[in-house]
């Protein structure tokens, strides 16, 4: 089965995914996040190698609680970009919320010794929520 190159169907170009993309973080600054979902579903199918729609879908799916198609899109995302630390921590998040606890705290142990402080720092409360 082929791809369908909706881009070229719609006669779209990367200005048009930039316009989506900014009305989609829009409501994520504005706190609708059921709305921005529906902006960046639209993102991935048009553009499903953007590391960043699929981080963000996963990260938006994880806010509303929605933690199995969270993961599904942040194991997406994990596959282009490996070691985007806000998408593991993400990934943690995730798997704690699933229960899939030991995978998590490997997870979290490993990101509780990066040198970015924040990610570091929300890794320790994990593994101290979770422990």
């Amino acid at each position: 089965m082929s791809e369908i190159d909706w881009l070229s169907i719609l006669g779209w170009n990367t200005e048009e995914l930039e316009d989506l993309r900014f009305v989609g973080y829009s409501y994520i600054k504005q706190g609708k996040y059921d709305i921005a979902i529906t902006f960046f579903e639209a993102l991935v199918i048009l553009a499903p190698d953007s590391v960043y729609d699929l981080q963000t879908l996963g990260a938006l799916y994880l806010q509303q609680g929605n933690n199995l198609m969270a993961l599904n899109y942040i194991e997406k995302a994990l596959k282009f970009d490996a070691a985007h630390l806000p998408t593991l921590l993400n990934r943690t998040k995730a798997l704690f919320a699933l229960g899939y606890k030991r995978q998590a705290l490997a997870q979290a142990r490993a990101l509780e010794t990066v040198p970015q402080e924040q990610i570091a720092g929300q890794a320790q409360a994990l593994i101290l929520a979770y422990s």
